[in-house]
């Protein structure tokens, strides 16, 4: 029986006794308990009045013999005040400024006795409180330490690596997401936006990048959280939006990252906000504003923020022996748009109306940033994502039931690549002697993706005596399509005679060359190719939750929450393995309060994730339905790799395919339309299928433990140790797999690596490392395949499959220091962690014949030790300063081959896999395992400063920001991609080599003004 299974088999009937009936999903709520201060006993029959002056609201409540009392179905807006009437014995007692966060119930406990009443847990701007309800380990940054820290360009994100369990992320594109938690990859990350999906389900990560104009608050759940929250076996960011109140407020801010001279030289590229790199050049321009109040006062709320952010980048075009040498400008621009409209039915009902718009368009004009680049302005491109959300909330709060129902429509569209100049082909020209001189035309390829997805979801609740007894539905929905591949319209290498190099200099288009100009030359073709699949193509993905859920106040001090959630995906059903419908994931958590001022918890559930719709667009997109292919598949299905029984045929698909026919001139070379018979023998390097065994869920089994202190009303202290299994996580499989290889380690001596090294080309030194047992051939490699290469057919036959593990263990020490009357605040964490995996992306594969067992190691995200220390002081009256420190030990080194040494890379001859460039999926140094070295800590210390001055309506606020205020050379710890990453370095004890490196000291200046 697998573990998932057992845990399944134990603790599904413990709760089948302990839920009578149908159960949960927490809403926003509170959770009261009064308690005397002399010996923390509950306080019954006390009268609480819950108060909102913001949104005009109002209720009366009574505890229970257990001191408690619930309010649910509440909004996230406003701030409420808690007050408790004098009883017989004690005096009146209130709590102020109580905030709440979508989908989650905050615990306050008052005391009171003569002479001694205080309020234990305010939960006043709280970064992390007292967590007196569940087991979820969860910390949060509010919109008051947002606006305190010193963040770039308002992205939010970036901010969560403040947080325990969050580090900023080693992604795998550019684009990738920028943090990671849990030390796992952020692309399996659940994103939400007050509890609704906010996931680009193509891929993973942000559909809409949530600003910092409309969040109220943010939080990472990393562990043991409710089953209302799923479809991930990691961790979950969840955006608390704003909201209007009867009070008119707003805000209209600008910020400025001037750059160069002020910003420190680097010799390494920036990042954007995209992830993509900039040079010395770099700027942004940023400006926008909030505006919030009652349209109906009591009633009716409104909010809305709008926000545009300009960046500028200068690159170098370097084509000299075309007579162009110029520079290029590529402008960044984001529209970030957002409203929020709150409208209270009755005392009971309530609906909200939300709206994210999003246009993010991305510049590549050509050129790099520096010399050498020869890609001309109308090769260049630019990438757009465009998001929109549009989400519709109905609440029923009573005293007995609690109902919550959403609908959520979603749009994204991400164009990867949109051409500059319009459709056409692109040609790299070279010269005589085999130099590329310059690249005019179209990018080469096209990458255009569309999801339309529709999100419902309904929780209903209700409380019988001790128990609260939740259930939930939660649907979605998501069509994509997806316009993918090489260039319709041609991708030439030509050659270009000193003749036609002369008549395009004399003609001085400058800049303005474009492939026109150079294939009317019709010049000699080196190369040719063409795609000839331009239609779109996709499928639908609907992933389905059911949940119960029983939260048992055993007692005053003990409350139990016992849940069952499943999942359900239907891409699971694509492939041959039929459905995986058996996702039962049992989850209990203990809250044990030993006084008014601790907890004790303790969570063990099991958390489902889905599958990315990109690993069937993949398998659809490298796919063809040929013959030869076909005729390999049987072949693999007798040698029993493809299991007997399985229909071959639903595996296939006439997926994108470029070919190169044979041309020698320009003019003699054909068209698309007059190539699509060389799709049944072309021959192609990796053929990607539909996996013939089918697909599982993803899923982690989690277990955690922590105890929490609230030393005072400002002073909190939380300790929390957590343990994660997960299990059917992504990787690629390859069915045509050639037989190991290990490399003769006898013959890799100093003085054969000096000989190799010593010879002329790397044709020679592969010769040469053959004979000595060091590198295998391709052509050897192939000789050893199940199934040999034919026309038509391919030479590897990867699939997706969903058989990857990983082990994660961590410890979370912090301790928060809110200001309160006290001039200072701080927030310190220290996480000690471990995470091991053998697969870090779903396109990772393994180094040697499928042999996953041997790359099990330490996974390119995993941090030992990662400290963050945020204090602010307040010296004087509408004064801030922050700094905010970031101290991490390095994260692992992965050593590769050397070609100067073995003449490839590829020592077993396996072949490049599709991604691999992204994921750093090359094979290893002869000897060494994956992932075994470390780089250096990385340490980083930003500061902010604000300052406002009170005017005759509002205040205006200065701000300053330093990012890396010590110019540190951090060379890990930051966000970058796998591509560029230090992580990748020549083994054998070859010199360090630094590819990329944390930002070095940078300024934002800011001004806002508020009313």
């Amino acid at each position: 029986m697998t573990l998932h299974r057992y845990l399944a088999a134990t603790l599904i009937p413990a709760i089948a006794l302990a839920v009578p009936s149908a159960a949960m999903a927490q809403q926003a709520g509170l959770q009261i308990t009064i308690v005397r201060a002399d010996g923390g006993a509950p306080v019954a029959s006390a009268e609480v009045t819950l108060t909102n002056p913001d949104i005009g609201l109002t209720r009366v409540l009574t505890t229970d013999t257990n001191g408690q009392v619930r309010a649910d179905g509440l909004t996230t807006g406003g701030r409420y005040r808690i007050s408790v009437a004098a009883g017989s014995d004690y005096e009146a007692q209130a709590a102020d400024g109580v905030v709440l966060r979508s989908d989650f119930v905050r615990g306050v406990t008052i005391a009171v006795g003569a002479g001694t009443s205080e309020v234990v847990v305010r939960g006043r701007r709280a970064v992390t409180g007292i967590n007196t309800v569940n087991a979820e380990i969860s910390s949060s940054l509010p919109a008051e330490t947002l606006k305190a820290l010193p963040i770039e360009a308002r992205d939010v994100v970036t901010a969560l690596v403040r947080l325990p369990n969050v580090v900023a992320s080693t992604g795998f594109f550019n684009e990738a997401p920028v943090v990671s938690i849990n030390g796992a990859n952020g692309l399996f990350t659940n994103y939400l936006i007050d509890g609704l999906d906010n996931n680009e389900n193509f891929l993973g990560g942000l559909k809409f990048p949530v600003p910092l104009g409309f969040t109220r608050e943010v939080t990472v759940l990393a562990n043991s959280y409710s089953v209302a929250f799923g479809r991930t076996a990691n961790g979950i960011i969840n955006y608390t939006t704003p909201s209007g109140s009867n009070t008119l407020h707003g805000e209209a801010y600008t910020l400025i990252r001037p750059g160069r001279p002020i910003d420190s030289l680097s010799a390494f590229p920036r990042r954007d906000l995209s992830g993509n790199p900039v040079g010395d050049s770099f700027e942004r321009y940023q400006g926008g504003g909030a505006i919030s109040g009652a349209l109906v006062r009591d009633k009716t709320f409104f909010y809305a923020n709008f926000e545009y952010t300009r960046d500028i980048n200068t690159n170098v075009v370097d084509a000299p022996v075309l007579g162009t040498v110029g520079n290029v400008t590529g402008i960044n621009q984001f529209y970030l748009g957002s409203f929020r409209i709150d409208h209270r039915l009755t005392d009971d009902w309530s609906l909200a109306l939300r709206g994210n718009f999003g246009n993010v368009s991305i510049a590549r004009p050509g050129g790099s940033l520096g010399g050498g680049n020869v890609t001309f302005p109308s090769a260049g491109s630019t990438q757009e994502r465009q998001s929109t959300l549009v989400a519709l909330t109905a609440t029923y709060s009573g005293d007995v039931w609690t109902y919550e129902g959403a609908l959520q429509y979603s749009r994204f569209r991400w164009d990867f690549g949109r051409p500059l100049r319009g459709a056409g082909p692109q040609v790299a020209i070279r010269d005589q002697t085999g130099l590329t001189i310059g690249v005019v035309g179209h990018p080469g390829f096209v990458f255009d993706d569309l999801e339309n997805t529709w999100q419902t979801r309904h929780k209903l609740q209700r409380r019988f005596g001790a128990h609260r007894l939740s259930a939930g539905v939660d649907v979605i929905h998501s069509d994509f399509g997806l316009l993918g591949g090489g260039n319709v319209n041609g991708n030439f290498t030509v050659e270009l005679t000193p003749a036609q190099i002369a008549t395009l200099r004399g003609r001085n288009l400058g800049l303005g060359l474009g492939a026109a100009d150079v294939l009317a030359l019709n010049p000699s073709v080196i190369n040719y190719s063409v795609e000839l699949r331009p239609q779109s193509f996709g499928t639908s993905q609907t992933l389905y939750a059911l949940y119960v859920e029983d939260e048992w106040q055993i007692g005053p001090k003990l409350t139990a929450t016992l849940g069952l959630r499943w999942d359900y995906d239907t891409l699971t059903a694509q492939g041959g393995g039929g459905v995986d419908a058996d996702n039962i994931a049992p989850r209990l958590a203990l809250n044990y309060k030993p006084d008014a001022r601790s907890a004790i918890r303790f969570g063990a559930g099991l958390f489902y994730g889905k599958i990315p719709y990109t690993v069937i667009s993949d398998a659809l997109q490298r796919n063809t339905t040929s013959a030869a292919l076909r005729g390999q598949l049987g072949q693999l299905q007798q040698l029993g790799i493809i299991p007997a029984g399985v229909a071959l045929a639903p595996l296939t698909f006439d997926g994108n395919l470029t070919v190169s026919p044979a041309c020698a001139t320009v003019a003699a070379c054909p068209s698309a339309a007059n190539v699509q018979a060389l799709r049944d023998t072309a021959l192609i390097n990796e053929v990607r299928i539909l996996n013939p065994t089918g697909y599982d869920s993803p899923y982690s089994l989690q277990f955690s433990a922590g105890y929490q202190y609230q030393a005072s009303s400002t002073f909190s202290i939380a300790v929390d140790l957590i343990y994660n299994r997960s299990y059917n996580l992504l990787r690629l499989r390859d069915l045509n797999a050639p037989t190991p290889f290990t490399p003769n380690l006898a013959n890799l001596t100093a003085a054969n690596i000096a000989a190799l090294r010593a010879l002329p080309d790397n044709a020679a030194r592969v010769a040469l490392a053959s004979q000595l047992g060091l590198v295998r051939t391709q052509a050897a490699a192939d000789a050893t395949r199940p199934v040999a290469l034919v026309p038509g057919g391919g030479r590897q036959i990867t699939v997706s499959e969903t058989g990857g593990r990983s082990t994660y263990t961590a410890l979370n020490v912090q301790l928060n220091k809110l200001r309160g009357d006290d001039i200072y605040a701080f927030r310190l964490s220290y996480t000690l962690s471990r995470l091991t995996n053998d697969t870090d992306d779903l396109n990772f594969r393994a180094s040697n014949a499928n042999n996953f067992a041997a790359d099990f190691g330490a996974s390119a995200n995993d941090r030992r030790h990662v400290i963050s220390a945020v204090g602010s002081l307040y010296p004087v009256k509408g004064l801030t300063l922050t700094a905010a420190g970031l101290f991490q030990s390095g994260q692992p080194i992965n050593f590769i081959p050397d070609a100067s040494i073995f003449g490839t890379q590829d020592l077993n001859g396996d072949g490049q896999s599709f991604g691999e460039a992204f994921v750093g999926n090359s094979d290893r140094f002869p000897g060494v395992a994956r992932n075994t070295g470390r780089l250096p800590w990385s340490t980083q210390v930003d500061i902010g400063a604000r300052y406002a001055i009170n005017l005759p309506v509002g205040a205006i606020e200065f701000s300053l920001d330093v990012f890396n205020l010590f110019n540190v050379n951090n060379l890990s710890g930051f966000a970058n991609a796998a591509s560029t990453s230090n992580q990748v370095q020549f083994g054998g004890g070859a010199p360090f080599v630094q590819r990329n490196a944390g930002a070095p000291r940078q300024f934002q200046f800011g001004a806002s003004w508020k009313f």
